[in-house]
């Protein structure tokens, strides 16, 4: 493991999460599937994550690490997101073989419940998903159509269609307006760029070969893309169209996920079994956590800005990470197999 004192709060405000790493590492070492370990002091909420091999989501309160809920989903889920008023989650079901899944699950945080599934028709291996700031829709990909549908979640009416014109479209980036959507497309190589205004796709550039993981920054100055077969993230300004190299030497750069503002850009490496950071200005590499046999996938930001949620989906838990220290602060278990795609919410089941 290795850490940098960039960005790092004062030692006053690391007094809490510091006393309690000794004991979280020796709940992690003492049990190979994945101890509970006492969540960081005003760490609290729910964990909402899919696993993708029970066809099952988690709500886990994150205080007490205790699983509070499980809820089926269609076959298939990967990613998840949760609304802005935090009650209700949406998942993707991707499927499995054949002609793949077509549908969305949602979820009542409160209640840890499925309460209802849109059913997406042609539109089918949906993927990438985001919540627009109208609170009640979300952007998702069809992979299979190469389209971004935007759907109501409540009705669970498609109610626009976005045409990327390219094969893969698999993951998404989201500007902070809601307008502007950019994807990973990994048949066609390329990122491309949608306007919810003028109803349709505005340019793509030439990426790396295999691009999945794709952001945008929240003013869409920037759009950042991992390719799988090169083993490089690449960042593009999108006035200019200038590319730049983030990093190199992932086995699999599975995302690339961006703190407010872009101070860090944090990349689980899938295949390398490592969580990597990197200056969100410079690209100056800042450190790195090792996660030997963990399969580290899906990430998720706690709303304190410090504490991190890192889905493992070969040792089926989540791991806890302080990304200033860039240490892991706990663990907290999952009932199912393969945990991917992951959210957050300040409501706690029950409420």
């Amino acid at each position: 493991m290795t850490r940098s004192n960039r960005g790092t709060p004062s030692a006053g405000r690391r007094g809490g999460i510091l006393a309690i790493l000794p004991m979280a590492a020796a709940l992690a070492m003492g049990s190979p599937e994945g101890a509970i370990a006492q969540a960081p002091e005003g760490v609290t909420g729910t964990v909402v994550v899919l696993n993708k091999g029970t066809a099952s989501a988690d709500f886990i309160d994150v205080a007490s690490g205790r699983i509070v809920g499980t809820a089926r989903t269609s076959e298939g889920p990967h990613e998840l997101v949760v609304s802005p008023d935090g009650r209700t989650a949406v998942g993707t079901d991707y499927g499995g073989g054949g002609a793949g899944g077509s549908s969305l699950s949602v979820f009542d945080v409160a209640t840890a419940q499925r309460v209802r599934t849109i059913e997406l028709g042609r539109f089918t291996r949906p993927h990438g998903i985001a919540y627009l700031p109208e609170g009640d829709r979300v952007a998702v990909t069809s992979e299979t159509t190469g389209t971004v549908i935007v759907v109501e979640v409540a009705s669970g009416v498609i109610v626009e269609v976005l045409s990327t014109g390219a094969n893969g479209s698999h993951m998404l980036g989201l500007t902070a307006d809601g307008l502007t959507i950019w994807t990973g497309d990994i048949g066609s190589n390329t990122v491309t760029e949608l306007n919810r205004s003028s109803g349709g796709k505005v340019r793509s550039f030439a990426a790396p070969s295999q691009p999945e993981a794709v952001n945008v920054a929240p003013d869409g100055s920037r759009v950042f893309a991992g390719s799988n077969a090169t083993g490089r993230v690449t960042a593009w300004d999108t006035t200019t169209g200038e590319a730049s190299t983030v990093g190199e030497g992932f086995g699999w750069p599975y995302r690339v996920f961006l703190t407010p503002g872009v101070e860090q850009i944090i990349i689980p490496d899938l295949r390398g079994e490592v969580l990597r950071f990197f200056d969100g200005a410079d690209y100056t590499e800042l450190g790195s956590i090792p996660f030997p046999g963990d399969g580290p996938q899906g990430l998720v930001l706690h709303p304190d800005g410090r504490h991190l949620f890192l889905a493992l989906s070969a040792s089926n838990r989540i791991a806890i990470v302080d990304i200033y220290e860039r240490t892991v602060a706990g663990y907290l278990r999952v009932s199912g197999a393969g945990p991917d795609g992951i959210g957050f919410s300040s409501i706690p089941v029950g409420s």
